[in-house]
């Protein structure tokens, strides 16, 4: 386009604006959030004939973005309008970050009636679009009902036989599939019950004709979503919801936009389909906690309660728009709840990582203290207070599927860790009972509650395997110890708790009926293990490679380490693990193996160059992340890095036995070999 043409455009433009009646402006308006990128609303002019945002984003210089034109406005109504034109950037281009990281440009939608007061900007029904939620002028002040008024107005019964163990379906058809088109033809489900110590992954297969279906164990109503990995379409995930001993059948079709959308055609998640599907984006709108605040405690409150009342206000306008029933507001209320004290143990627990400075050397971490005030004050109980808002005895926390990371948070809270192990030299049970009486004091509560309760029902299935072997494990260490068990033997041995003694004290503990009968049927299936090894399956693809390559290294034990580029703490261990490597090279009984997960078999060219510099000559193995995660399903994993080890005749090595890791190398593998002659 040339020079004259771009000015008759612009006159013409200035002429048509200048004629339009202005009803109102927003300057510098405020925002309740931003989802998938840094952007910011500077101005908003409301006309008769259109509503013009300006806008500013930020960005790093060496990446491009692009703005689609099926972008659109929407209003508390759930109203939208369209995207008309364009100025300052060129729309369904990928164009450049400017090298000041920071891009204006402003766009003309249809235009928006006078009433309204808060709007979103969507950049159309696409994966990872760009978003600016909760557009406001900064002088109104939104006001929210209290999250007890919100509960109080829509009152709900939980069922009674809410938690129990069956199994569950997911099945339907994707009209309109074909496999080259869509990039797929499988869905993974990181699975998050928290009853269940190892869920890993789910892997569901969609035959030719678009049906799929997958059936699996679960112990509580779950919410979760299945996820297309490398889709070429709009369409990456299936969120449901759904109660053991329910088959959900779901049709997967194009809406009136010619998006893809699940439809629920029964069950739970026919009952919970508007929170589904509602775009609450909690965690978004939580997310400046969980990553980029770097304020003081103090200054931190006012903007975890400000984000809070954004959160409820955002529940409140899109129940009474999509008319949710109790129980899809009960499920949000909980939602929020869950997703205010993730975002608040997430931010303490960066405070405390920047205020450390983090060394591995010679096989362990050394912290050293680099702010002395932030390290400090992430310790002080009184500063979490905002945690008291939440109510941590309600069960539908543990259903949502961010609940395992939040038990994680809990469990590893800075004055949590500080009152279990100040002393260092606490049992099992008396580490249990520091830990109840500190969450008590940090949750504001009386009494043990059921998330409490809950991290340490996590606690006993994850040190279960120490419990069981502890006795045994001292009694050879003081062998090798010979002066350490002539003057603290005994006492060392009765310091440790038998396995039957801590069961029972965390037995004791629990309240909950259903956890108490989950704690001893974990107890009694754990303690009818007594095989240290178990045989793959011979019917599995993902075994079929482990067959493989332990005939390719016939009479050696295989240590396994499942990996992938995009994990640090995998790279890093790789690294610092080299010297060592070298020399358990020079072995014949035992392999070291590493699997890759990639977008392809052949691996990317940074995978290529990875590996020729840190693994350069050692097994390595390049998969799919579709095979990559048949892997986790069959080993039941789901964080990586993640160890297994197979012994020579291709047995899987209990999880208690097996190696986690290379340093202490030696001494492992003489123990393993002791305990499976």
């Amino acid at each position: 386009m040339n020079k004259k043409s771009i000015i008759t455009i612009l006159l013409a433009f200035v002429a048509v604006a200048g004629q339009a009646k202005t009803y109102k402006r927003f300057i510098a308006p405020e925002a309740m959030a931003s989802v998938n990128c840094e952007l910011t609303a500077d101005e908003v002019v409301f006309t008769d004939t259109a509503t013009t945002v300006r806008f500013t984003k930020k960005g790093d210089p060496r990446y491009t973005f692009r703005i689609i034109s099926s972008s659109y406005l929407m209003d508390e109504d759930g109203n939208r309008y369209l995207l008309r034109s364009a100025e300052g950037i060129r729309l369904d281009e990928w164009v450049a970050t400017n090298a000041d990281s920071i891009n204006h440009f402003t766009m003309h939608f249809e235009p928006m009636p006078k009433r309204v007061k808060v709007f979103d900007f969507i950049e159309g029904d696409v994966r990872g679009a760009f978003m600016l939620l909760g557009i406001h002028d900064k002088k109104t002040k939104l006001k929210a009902p209290s999250l007890k008024e919100l509960s109080d107005a829509y009152p709900w019964t939980l069922p009674e036989d809410w938690f129990k163990t069956d199994t569950v379906c997911i099945r339907g058809r994707i009209e309109g599939y074909d496999a080259e088109q869509f990039g797929f033809t499988s869905l993974e489900c990181y699975l998050h019950d928290v009853f269940n110590k190892d869920d890993g992954v789910a892997v569901m297969d969609i035959a030719p004709d678009g049906t799929f279906e997958k059936r699996w164990l679960a112990n509580q109503p779950l919410h979760d979503a299945f996820f297309a990995t490398g889709s070429r379409i709009d369409f990456s995930s299936i969120p449901f919801f759904v109660r053991p001993g329910e088959t959900i059948d779901i049709t997967i079709r194009k809406n009136e936009h010619g998006k893809y959308e699940c439809y629920y055609n029964n069950g739970s998640c026919k009952e919970v389909e508007r929170w589904l599907k509602a775009p609450l984006q909690i965690v978004s709108l939580f997310r400046l906690l969980h990553y980029d605040f770097q304020g003081t405690p103090a200054e931190m409150r006012p903007v975890a309660e400000q984000m809070r009342q954004n959160v409820l206000w955002r529940i409140d306008n899109i129940a009474r728009r999509e008319q949710f029933t109790p129980m899809e507001m009960q499920l949000a209320l909980a939602e929020a709840d869950l997703g205010f004290a993730y975002a608040i143990l997430d931010y303490f627990m960066y405070r405390a990582d920047r205020s450390e400075k983090q060394e591995f050397r010679d096989g362990n971490y050394y912290n050293e203290v680099v702010d002395s005030i932030a390290n400090k004050d992430v310790r002080v109980i009184e500063n979490y207070d905002l945690l008291r808002l939440v109510d941590f005895d309600n069960p539908l926390l543990l259903c949502l599927s961010d609940a395992n990371v939040f038990i994680n948070r809990l469990s590893y809270a800075r004055p949590i860790l500080a009152a279990m192990y100040d002393d260092g030299n606490a049992s099992d049970i008396e580490e249990m009972e520091r830990f109840y009486a500190a969450t008590q004091e940090l949750l504001g509560s009386k009494h043990n509650t059921l998330m409490a309760q809950m991290c340490r029902f996590v606690t006993m299935q994850n040190d279960f395997k120490y419990w069981r072997g502890r006795i045994e494990s001292l009694k050879s260490w003081l062998k090798e110890h010979p002066r350490v068990a002539e003057s603290q033997g005994e006492e060392l041995l009765a310091k440790a708790n038998r396995v039957e003694d801590t069961f029972a004290a965390y037995l004791s503990s629990f309240t909950h009926p259903y956890l108490q009968a989950k704690a001893q049927a974990f107890y009694d299936e754990q303690m009818a293990i007594t095989e240290l090894s178990t045989p793959l399956p011979t019917d599995n693809a993902a075994a079929d490679l482990i067959h493989k390559l332990s005939a390719k290294y016939p009479g050696r034990y295989l240590f396994i380490d499942f990996w992938q580029m995009g994990c640090g703490p995998c790279r890093g261990a790789i690294q610092q693990s080299k010297d060592l490597r070298a020399e358990i090279a020079k072995r014949d009984d035992v392999k070291l193996i590493f699997i890759c997960g990639e977008p392809t078999s052949e691996g990317s060219e940074a995978y290529k160059k990875y590996v020729a510099e840190w693994l350069a000559d050692e097994e390595t193995v390049c998969i799919t992340y579709a095979d990559f995660s048949r892997l986790q399903e069959l080993f039941r994993f789901s964080g990586i890095p993640h160890y297994e080890t197979i012994t020579p005749d291709c047995r899987r090595v209990r999880d208690d036995l097996r190696l986690n890791g290379l340093y202490n190398f030696e001494q492992d593998m003489k123990r393993l070999k002791e305990k499976l002659k």
